[in-house]
Parts: structure tokens; C-alpha cells; sequence
């Protein structure tokens, strides 16, 4: 039997919505029934389906599917934040993404949401001294879903990121809340340098598919970065960045460009 829905809805808004939505997904598409049941419907809170479905993806040779589970639902209950994340991720996906049109749909095949998941999962257990266990799983989500994030970087709440492959982010990095980013993207060194060396993109910012981003460097909160651009030196706030190095143009950007998406970039003045 399903966990009911009538214990889940008043608390857990986000929860609630995705049960339906895979209560619809089961009666509509009979073949997807023992699918959504399994991932969603069998457990009583979006922590539980969540680490259920994110073992299956990520369980192997190496280590199977109830050790890796293990790891993750050690994790979630040591830190009650990845479970509020992980719902601030969600509704991001579903409000910014015009291709997702319910929570189910990020929830059960949006690899982006996928990785940004496990990435919390490997930083907790490398910030708890667990650094060979948080780079096996760094490594699988590389192999899972093209997405590379080093454990030891720090990711705010309401993240996207939208379609995924390709996108690398080092061990320095800082990504603040509400930011969106693209696929391609890269927030990298400039090269063998050591310490605190990568990118911090503040609050509420849109990285466009393709953009490079380099060194320790910031790109300020509610900026843009356009597609493939290469950036090598700050970003003020509410600035855009585009070109290859990159230079600003057209500083009103908009007030919350990571929810609004907008990637067309008109160029008026170079500021430099």
C-alpha cells in the first residue's frame, strides 16, 4: 500500500504535489505504475524517494544499491538541510524549466536535480572527514549523469541546473542561492595554483550554457554570464558578462534573472 497522502499534504507542500502528480502518472500510464510507486509512492516523506531513487541510479560494482543507500540516508538524517534543499531544488527546476511541467517530471529524470542532490549528499561526508566515500560518489555521479562537482564545494538552495552534461565546478567553488546554470559550464582554476582558487557566483545569478568561468573570482549577485563566454575578471552586481574574455554590456539585466532565463544578450555600451 502507498503512504497515505492525507498524512503528507498539510506539512509537506512539495511532497504532497509530487505524490499526486505520480498517483496521475500511474493511472494514466499503467506500464510506468510499478515505476512511480517504487520511486515515489511507497514512502512517506521525499527524503525516503529520494534516497531510494538516487541508490538505484548510483549503486555498481564497486559498492551495490543498499550500501550506497546507506551512505545517503546517513547523511539526510545527520543534516535536515539536504531535505529542505532538495525541495527549494525541486521547485526551482519546475518554476524556471519550460520543458518540466510537474515536480515528477525533474524528480524522476532531470539529471541536473540528480547530481545537485548527490553533490549535497558527498559534501556532507566530506565535510565529516568521509573523503574517500564522498569522492567514490562525486566519481559516480561523473559516470551517472556527466556532471562533476567537487565535494568540497558549497551550493546554496534553489539551484538549477538545466539540462546538465558537461558541467564541471572545482572544489573552491561558491554557488549562492537561486542561481541557474546551464549546460557546458565550467567554474574552474586558472591553473596549478593552490588554495582557494574558483569561482563564487552570488545569489540569483544566470551562467548561460557553454560560459567558462575562471579563477577566484566573483561574479555578483543577480548577474549574467552569456553563452560561451570565458570570464577572467569580476562581475559587479546586476551586470552582464559576454564575449571571449568576456566584458560587460547592458548592466540592467533584469531584477531576478536566474528565475526570469532570459539568455539574449543586445549589446549597447562596453564598459570594459
Amino acid at each position: 500500500m502507498a503512504a497515505p497522502l492525507e498524512n503528507i499534504a498539510p506539512c509537506d507542500p512539495v511532497w504532497s504535489q509530487l505524490r499526486e502528480q505520480a498517483q496521475g502518472i500511474a493511472l494514466s500510464e499503467p506500464a510506468m505504475a510499478g515505476f512511480v510507486y517504487d520511486t515515489i509512492l511507497q514512502h512517506e516523506r521525499l527524503e525516503q524517494a529520494l534516497s531510494y531513487h538516487l541508490s538505484r541510479k548510483l549503486g555498481g560494482e564497486e559498492l551495490g544499491q543498499l550500501a550506497v543507500r546507506t551512505f545517503i540516508d546517513e547523511a539526510i538524517v545527520a543534516d535536515p538541510q539536504i531535505g529542505a534543499a532538495a525541495r527549494a531544488d525541486l521547485s526551482a527546476v519546475f518554476e524556471r524549466d519550460p520543458a518540466c511541467h510537474s515536480h515528477a517530471d525533474a524528480f524522476l529524470f532531470f539529471k541536473g536535480f540528480h547530481a545537485l542532490e548527490c553533490h549535497r549528499v558527498a559534501h556532507w561526508l566530506w565535510l565529516n572527514g568521509r573523503r574517500t566515500t564522498a569522492l567514490f560518489l562525486q566519481s559516480r555521479v561523473s559516470e551517472c549523469f556527466a556532471v562533476d562537482i567537487h565535494p568540497n564545494a558549497r551550493m546554496g538552495r534553489g539551484i538549477m541546473i538545466d539540462h546538465a552534461t558537461g558541467v564541471v565546478i572545482g572544489e573552491t567553488a561558491v554557488v549562492e542561492d537561486d542561481v541557474s546554470i546551464m549546460q557546458d559550464v565550467t567554474l574552474g582554476g586558472t591553473g596549478k595554483e593552490e588554495g582557494d582558487r574558483h569561482p563564487k557566483i552570488r545569489r540569483g545569478s544566470l551562467i548561460s550554457l557553454g560560459a567558462k568561468i575562471l579563477g577566484n573570482i566573483e561574479i555578483g549577485e543577480y548577474s549574467r554570464v552569456g553563452a560561451g563566454s570565458v570570464v577572467l575578471k569580476p562581475v559587479p552586481p546586476h551586470c552582464t558578462a559576454v564575449g571571449v574574455p568576456a566584458k560587460l554590456v547592458n548592466c540592467d539585466c533584469g531584477e531576478r534573472p536566474s528565475q526570469q532565463m532570459n539568455h539574449i544578450i543586445e549589446e549597447q555600451d562596453n564598459t570594459g
